[in-house]
C-alpha cells in the first residue's frame, strides 16, 4: 500500500455510532474521492464499523484512529485496519504498532517528540493537536531542521485552512471531519457526504472549498 499521507490530500475522521451507517457513509466517502478513512476508536461500534468497511468496500483503505493502547492495537488490526493512528505515543504503544505490521501514525506536538520518532526510524506522524499545538507556522519551523519528519496535521483543520497546511514540503495530507456533518450522517444523506467529499479531494495548496 502507498502511504497513507500520500493517497489524498484529506483523510475523513469519522465517528461511528452505528455500524449499519459505516458501509454507506464509506462508500460516499469513496466515490467523493477519499480513500483512506479513518474510524476512531471513540465509540463501541468502531471496530465492527472498520471490519464492515474492510469486507465491503474493497477500495477503501479503512484504517483506525485514536489507538492509544496496546489492546487497541491487536482490535483494529484484528478487525481489518490498514493503518493505525494514535493521539500521542509511549514507547509500549509504539512497540505494539510496530510488532502488529500495520502502517502507523503515531502523534506529535513538539519537537522532542519527533526527533524521538526519528531515533526510532519512524518519518510518518501525525501532527496533533494542530491548531493549537502552533498551525502551519509551526511545521513551517520543524522543516527546516527536520525536513526528514512528514505529517498529517488532525484537530480544528477546516476546507478554508487545510490549504495552508497542504502548502508545506512536509505535510502529505490532513485529517478532518468537515465532509461529515452530524445533520448529513443522522439523517443518512451519503449525497451530501459524497459531494462534500469530492471538493475535499479537490483541495490543493492555497486552493479552497467554496
Amino acid at each position: 500500500m502507498a502511504s497513507v499521507l500520500d493517497l489524498a490530500p484529506v483523510v475523513p475522521v469519522v465517528v461511528v455510532d452505528d455500524p449499519s451507517d459505516a458501509v454507506p457513509l464509506a462508500r460516499a466517502l469513496v466515490a467523493g474521492g477519499l480513500p483512506a478513512i479513518e474510524v476512531t476508536l471513540r465509540t463501541p461500534a468502531a471496530p465492527e464499523a472498520i471490519r464492515a468497511i474492510a469486507d465491503a468496500v474493497p477500495d477503501a483503505v479503512v484504517g483506525a484512529g485514536t489507538v492509544i493502547t496496546p489492546e487497541q492495537v491487536a482490535e483494529a488490526a484484528s478487525a481489518g485496519a490498514r493503518f493505525l493512528v494514535s493521539p500521542g505515543w509511549t514507547d509500549v504503544l509504539l512497540d505494539a504498532m510496530h510488532g502488529s505490521g500495520v502502517p502507523y501514525l503515531p502523534g506529535v506536538s513538539t519537537t522532542s517528540e519527533v526527533v524521538a520518532l526519528l531515533e526510532r526510524g519512524v518519518r510518518e506522524m501525525k501532527f496533533f493537536p494542530a491548531e493549537a499545538a502552533g498551525g502551519t507556522a509551526y511545521l513551517k519551523s520543524l522543516y527546516g531542521p527536520l525536513p526528514q519528519a512528514r505529517f498529517c496535521p488532525t484537530g480544528g483543520i477546516g476546507p478554508a485552512t487545510a490549504p495552508a497546511y497542504l502548502a508545506l514540503p512536509n505535510v502529505g495530507c490532513v485529517g478532518g471531519s468537515w465532509m461529515l456533518p452530524q445533520d448529513a450522517v443522522a439523517a443518512r444523506d451519503w449525497g451530501r457526504v459524497e459531494a462534500l467529499a469530492r471538493e475535499a479531494a479537490g483541495l490543493s495548496a492555497g486552493v479552497t472549498c467554496r
